[in-house]
């Protein structure tokens, strides 16, 4: 009998998501081996001792009598009130709980908000370097990713005038990441007010996923989206994920604002999607109201002599003291996306040298080409181990690259 093979969808020719390919699946054989493997490849603070607050783990014990039975589509009402209240906080005084939807992550809520606008060939702009599910749930919802660049010699920011160029009758949507992954830049209100205007303009989906939202460093500022755009939709990603370390809650949100009296046929789609999957996980629901009204450690962690200013500091210490790299100095989140001086190389790959480093010093990074840039000399890393560890890090790669260099 012959044996057919089973055939994928063809759309998955078109999603890339190497920030757990083919070096993490290494990275799990050499550990298989006995080998400690530095995993800098994901942001995941519960890998490297980050805890959740006490408060939010007692809520969810607390409501677990509560969490048996499916709850509403859009989710538990304390959650998405405590949502309201902090996009209130921020000046977004236009949101009700109704506008508000609970996710099993961002994830999930960044492909019910796609699913439910893009028919096949609709355009959504995204920023390149991107958070690559982004791309790749355009691309997985019959859409077209269309990349506006962040380019390292602008310090990672977007550039309104390409915007412009980049729209055609099919654009639907842009997509902002602010703090960005991976970069670690944070935009200026000026910015954000043209890019908005540009929306607004073109009647444009605002898609503003602000994960990192509260992970800033020095002078840096965050200004939510919402606040600036009115007559058209925006939709605001946040969740417990990194401000809260609660990675393995699966907790995300979608708060929408802006116009949705034209968006009503839309906003009827995602809850018909919300309802399908009938809810969100419940028990991580109730610790969202604990962790946004509560106290925030995070500036703790972020602000000077914190564990995470700490180790953003030796990232810009090591890349200072090495003969091969540069990095645009991250203002916020979790990463930073140095760059290698490839003059002084006859030829150098970002996958390459992530391999080598992986196999070599067993350190695990991320290539930058894996966030959509046409460039190959670039590396993302997280910010989550001590400055001690990170410091190890930089002397590891460093060794590498001066062997690559001697190799040529």
């Amino acid at each position: 009998m012959i044996k057919t093979p089973v055939n994928t969808n063809r759309i998955l020719e078109g999603v890339r998501y190497e920030i757990r390919g083919e070096l993490a699946a290494r990275a799990v054989e050499l550990e298989r081996q006995g080998y400690e493997i530095i995993s800098l490849n994901i942001g995941n603070p519960g890998l490297f001792g980050y805890r959740t607050p006490e408060t939010m783990r007692l809520a969810m014990i607390e409501n677990l009598g509560q969490s048996e039975a499916y709850c509403h589509q859009k989710g538990i009402f304390p959650a998405r009130e405590a949502v309201v209240m902090q996009q209130q906080a921020r000046g977004v005084m236009d949101v009700t709980a109704d506008d508000v939807f609970m996710g099993n992550g961002v994830s999930e809520c960044i492909d019910l908000a796609l699913r439910a606008l893009l028919n096949s060939g609709d355009e959504v702009l995204v920023p390149s370097p991107d958070y690559p599910l982004w791309s790749a749930s355009v691309a997985l919802n019959h859409g077209t990713p269309v990349y506006y660049n962040c380019l390292p010699e602008n310090n990672f920011q977007p550039d309104p005038d390409e915007i412009r160029s980049l729209l055609t009758g099919r654009t639907r949507a842009i997509v902002l990441i602010n703090p960005n992954n991976p970069t670690g830049a944070v935009y200026s209100r000026e910015l954000l007010e043209e890019i908005a205007g540009i929306a607004e303009q073109h009647r444009m989906v605002v898609f503003s996923d602000e994960i990192y939202d509260e992970m800033l460093y020095g002078d840096a500022q965050h200004v939510p989206m919402a606040t600036l755009v009115r007559e058209t939709l925006c939709a605001t990603f946040n969740g417990l994920s990194k401000i809260y370390r609660a990675c393995g809650y699966r907790v995300g949100w979608i708060a929408f604002s802006g116009d949705r009296e034209h968006a009503k046929e839309y906003l009827h789609a995602v809850e018909l999607l919300a309802s399908l999957r009938l809810c969100a996980n419940v028990p991580g629901q109730w610790a969202v109201q604990t962790a946004l009204g509560g106290y925030q450690s995070i500036r703790e962690l972020t602000s000077s002599g914190g564990r995470l200013y700490q180790a953003r500091q030796a990232i810009i210490d090591g890349v200072n003291n090495s003969e091969f790299l540069s990095v645009h100095e991250p203002d916020g989140a979790m990463y930073a996306f140095p760059a290698v001086d490839i003059s002084q190389f006859n030829s150098f790959d970002d996958q390459a040298f992530a391999m080598e480093l992986l196999e070599k010093k067993h350190v695990l990074i991320a290539p930058g080409s894996s966030f959509n840039v046409p460039y190959r000399n670039h590396f993302r890393l997280t910010t989550l181990p001590t400055g001690q560890e990170m410091g190890m890090v930089f002397e590891r790669m460093e060794e590498v690259l001066q062997s690559m260099q001697a190799a040529q």
